[in-house]
This record gives structure tokens, sequence and C-alpha cells, in this order.
């Protein structure tokens, strides 16, 4: 049986080098590799989740479309660790009917990560 192992979403952006360094110094990513010359593409990492940042000019999408859901063990203290590195945060963490507590962020160019985990409620 063949299994699926990872996957690694990948966000277009304006900048890759502006959003590597974002991902790592506002939403707490590292730096996995950068591509190119000059970089067109890169991929950060922070535990499991893997996300892969594409130049414009590489791609037929425009930046800022894509979003992504990611589970975490704690949202609300993640919440507070990105709001003191002052991440572009569009909501607060709210328990919704769905089952799930979640909040926002987006990065430099609009592309978003819901970042939740089961509601205690």
């Amino acid at each position: 049986m063949i299994e699926l192992h990872g996957s690694a979403p990948v966000f277009v952006v304006r900048d890759v080098l502006k959003s590597v360094e974002h991902y790592r110094d506002v939403l707490g990513f590292a730096v996995e590799f950068v591509y190119g010359e000059p970089t067109f593409y890169a991929g950060v990492e922070r535990g499991n989740v893997l996300i892969h940042l594409q130049a414009a000019h590489e791609s037929r999408r425009q930046p800022g479309q894509q979003a992504m859901n990611v589970f975490v063990s704690d949202v609300d203290a993640l919440y507070d660790e990105l709001k003191a590195r002052g991440a572009r945060l569009l909501n607060t963490p709210t328990d919704y009917a769905y089952g799930m507590r979640d909040f926002n962020a987006a990065d430099l160019d609009g592309n978003e990560l819901c970042i939740g985990m089961e509601s205690k409620r």
C-alpha cells in the first residue's frame, strides 16, 4: 500500500527573500532552503509544517491568494507568541460550532494561515 508522507503548499509571494525573513522572524519558521540566482523559490518549516514560497514572476497564480490550515497543540499560546512578534493577526482565537478553536494570520502578501486546535468547549 502506498502511503502519503507529507505535503508542502506553495504560497506565491512578491519577494521571496523578504517573505523568508518574515516567516523566520515573525512567524517563527526555520529556513529549509532557498533556490535560484536571484532567489525565486524557498522552503520554510516549523515543526511538521512545511511551506514553499514561489516568486510571482515564476507562477501563473497571483500573490496572496493561498491559504492553509495549521493544527497546533496550544492555539492561545501561539497566538500570544505571534502577537508579540508583530504578526498580522486577522482575528483572535475563537471557539466555533465546527469543533475548532482557531485564528487567522496573514503573511506579507496576504496568504493566510488558519491556526487552530480542537475546541475544549
